[in-house]
């Protein structure tokens, strides 16, 4: 092996020429390994919209996140495609809601390294519903409200948790930028402890105020705000059956509630006839999907607007 004085004069500027290059380009503003690091951007896939958001407000440009769910329905009952499954595969990321959201992805075969539960965290505060129920709308067909209540979200002291865990996660995967994603994540975090607050003294007005949900997805709102809340199983888009009208009307003697909380706004024929009963409608949409207009802060905002008249 030929040491530098062995080299012939040619080679000798080549080299010290080339080392310069190196030193000078390193030493360049602006320009550094851990930069590298930090402009190449991770590919991130989730199974809701509020993980998207959360992800996308902590990423900032550092990632390119991806909801590939279709804008109608429930994401929590859809199963993607085979094309769709190898994008999730080959994604830097999985993150996921934990609490048995998003059932199709027990069936089929994820990178266990890629993916992350972003509520693993609280699991042994998960909500058990008393009773499983099966039924069908929209075009999702038949599905299953399992016992296991999945909208763990809607307890915004939860939410902040599980965008916790999406801030650490990123900041394993690029260190380099790990003061960027805190920065953000501390700003979501204040926003999701305000809406907190929030819901906190909207339903301090009248903690025993009955009410019913339009459909049994706001358990853990229920929980963490002490709402007095009895759920049926209907839809915004279809009008209820005589049934559903006698099921409602014997709740009414035992649970005498004058408002129902829609997750998406209902029927107005539907509207109609429970104010025909003395019962009046309001919104609060879970934000499990991309919404029309708006985002997941937003949404929840308008939420909270919506409910404050039921406690006035």
């Amino acid at each position: 092996m030929k040491t530098i004085e062995g080299l012939s004069f040619k080679r000798k500027m080549f080299f010290f020429g080339a080392l310069f290059v190196l030193i000078h380009i390193a030493a360049l503003p602006g320009i550094s390994y851990s930069d590298t690091d930090v402009q190449e951007k991770l590919t991130i896939y989730v199974v809701n919209y509020p993980l998207k958001y959360f992800a996308e407000r902590i990423a900032g440009d550092r990632a390119k996140v991806v909801f590939p769910a279709p804008s109608e329905g429930d994401p929590a009952y859809w199963m993607p495609d085979a094309e769709t499954v190898a994008a999730y595969q080959k994604a830097d990321l999985i993150l996921l809601n934990g609490a048995n959201y998003a059932k199709w992805v027990r069936k089929v075969s994820l990178p266990r390294s890629k993916m992350v539960d972003t509520s693993a965290k609280f699991k042994d505060r998960y909500i058990t519903a008393e009773e499983v129920v099966t039924h069908s709308h929209g075009g999702e067909g038949a599905h299953a409200h399992e016992s296991l209540a999945f909208t763990t979200w809607l307890d915004f002291d939860f939410a902040a948790k599980q965008a916790g865990v999406v801030m650490e996660t990123l900041s394993r995967k690029k260190p380099a930028a790990e003061d960027f994603f805190k920065k953000n994540y501390a700003a979501l975090e204040h926003d999701l402890l305000a809406l907190d607050n929030e819901m906190k003294s909207i339903a301090a007005k009248n903690p025993l105020l009955p009410l019913f949900a339009s459909h049994p997805v706001y358990d853990y709102l229920s929980r963490r705000y002490g709402l007095n809340m009895k759920s049926v199983h209907w839809e915004p888009d279809e009008f209820p059956s005589d049934a559903q009208w006698s099921e409602l009307r014997a709740m009414l003697k035992k649970h005498p509630a004058k408002w129902m909380i829609w997750e998406k706004e209902p029927m107005k024929e539907s509207t109609a006839r429970l104010k025909a009963i003395g019962v009046n409608s309001l919104v609060f949409d879970p934000c499990g999907n991309i919404p029309d207009q708006g985002d997941f802060m937003s949404v929840i905002r308008r939420n909270g607007e919506n409910l404050k008249p039921a406690f006035q």
